[in-house]
This record gives structure tokens, sequence and C-alpha cells, in this order.
């Protein structure tokens, strides 16, 4: 779905306050993956509260996927860019999430689900963004749903750069989900050699860049490979500009920070510990979801 763009221009584009490479870890049963946006930074980059990047191709490293698990009080976003992934909740819902696909799901006040591969070899690569939910939406009913490839917003540049419009809207281009309490941009770049991409991001907006393929400049600082530029904010910014000297992908998030408490443990995120102790109540005593 190829929309007519509109052209973009930044005057004060934002510069990089600095380069963070994440962390090799495992979650699920065993599934390899890298934490980009981890713990320490979720009140830097509010409403994000976490990134993981995964991607290999050795089944070894994925193929037991990711079993029965909670969640409550925020959003998940899945963007599987290689591979295959059979989700299923205990609201019954089921579906798969092939090449492209972007699963969005709201935990709310509670699901528990399963991700596990649908392949046995081969690569399996994607990204799991974690979302915020403000105070007044964390006991809300949960609610996802999955978009094909092609039924994702995309659009290409003058300049040949092709832009997938997960959330928020870019060059004039609406995504497929927005939230008004977050206001999330959530776009996949891909950047041919020589190129320039300019993105609109409102100054009070926390945002970032990582880099998945090849390497970007920002503001005159080189970004490489599978690192993630945090970017400064500053009040006369009104977005940025990504530059590339050979092809390159990155994803480009940003978001209006809530400014609330954050209370984490786990697969819970909510504003008190009280809220946290409940949700451990209602999961131990089977009212998880209700």
């Amino acid at each position: 779905m190829n929309t007519t763009v509109h052209t973009t221009t930044v005057t004060h584009p934002r510069t990089v306050e600095r380069l963070v490479a994440g962390q090799a870890t495992s979650d699920g049963a065993g599934v390899k993956l890298t934490r980009v946006l981890t713990q320490n930074l979720q009140r830097r980059l509010d409403p994000f509260l976490m990134l993981d990047a995964f991607g290999s191709d050795q089944p070894d490293d994925y193929i037991a996927g990711f079993p029965d698990h909670p969640h409550r009080g925020f959003e998940t976003i899945t963007y599987m860019i290689a591979g295959r992934m059979r989700h299923r909740d205990s609201a019954g819902h089921e579906g798969l999430l092939e090449n492209g696909g972007v699963q969005w799901m709201t935990a709310g006040r509670g699901v528990i689900h399963s991700e596990i591969p649908q392949q046995e070899d081969g690569v399996m690569e994607g990204f799991q963004l974690w979302l915020n939910l403000p105070a007044r939406d964390k006991m809300m009913a949960p609610w996802y749903r999955d978009f094909k490839a092609a039924d994702l917003p995309k659009l290409t540049t003058e300049q040949g750069v092709a832009v997938t419009v997960i959330a928020g809207a870019s060059h004039g281009v609406g995504g497929a989900v927005t939230r008004d309490a977050t206001a999330p941009l959530y776009l996949d770049i891909h950047l041919p050699a020589g190129s320039r991409f300019e993105q609109a991001v409102p100054a009070g907006h926390n945002a970032f860049v990582y880099v998945y393929r090849g390497e970007v400049s920002i503001a005159g600082q080189t970004v490489p490979v599978q690192r993630m530029a945090l970017l400064a904010n500053s009040p006369e910014a009104d977005g940025v500009v990504i530059e590339a000297s050979a092809d390159a992908k990155v994803l480009l998030i940003a978001g209006q920070p809530l400014g609330e408490p954050i209370a984490q443990y786990g697969p819970f995120v909510m504003n008190t510990q009280q809220e946290i102790y409940q949700a451990l109540s209602d999961m131990r005593d089977g009212r998880f979801g209700e």
C-alpha cells in the first residue's frame, strides 16, 4: 500500500545524545536476543519500556519460542522481518505473523499468550517494542490486531527511501495504528546509498533510531549497525535527518512521554507497587484478565 508523499523539511534537526549498545540475553524458552532498550532507559525514553531485537539462522536460538506468559499494563508491538511466528492467547485468539507483518497487542488488565516459531530452519528475525499505557488505561480490556505486510502503509521518497509506517505519520502518510496518549511514531526506513531522509518529530517527544543494517549519519554522528542513537531533546528541534552513504535500514521510534510513575515486575508494568502485588495475586488466584 504505497501512498502519495508530501515533502517534509526539517530546519532544526536533533543531534545524537549518545549511542547505546544492546545487551545480549535470552527470554521465553531460551530465545537468544539483544535487549536494545533496557530498564534503566525507561524514564529517559518514556513512554517506551523495552525494545528487543532477535535474529538468527540457527534454529536452536529460537525454536522453543515464548510459551504461555502473562502481560498487564502496557502494549507490545511485534514486527517480523523474516520468518513466521504463531501466537495464541487466553481469550482464544490465534494468528500467524509472517514476513513484514506486525502484531499490536494491548495487554490492558491482563492476557496470557504464547509466541511460537512456525519453522524449523531458516532465518527468524524481528523486533518487539513495549509501549506503556497511561494509568487510566492500564486495566482496560485486552485488544490486539494483526497486520500483514501488504496492509501496512508505505511510502517512497523522491530519493528512493522506502518507509513502512507502523504507527504515527510520515510525509503525509498515516500509520496502521495511532494512540492519543503516547502518540507513537514507529517507522521502518530503508535508505539507498547516498540518500537522506527527514522526519518531523515534536520537540517534546522522546526519540531514538536503531540501525539494523549498514550504518547511517545523524547530525554528523556516525551510527553503526546494531547501535541505538538516543536523540537529544531540545526546544527548537523540529525533527531528525538521517543520511546513508551506503544502503542501510533503521527503525525510527518516538513518542509523547506520559510522565507517570513506572512500577515493573517482569511482564507487569503498573504505576505503584500495590498494583504489582494485585497483579501477582490475580495471577495466582486465576483471576488474571478478568
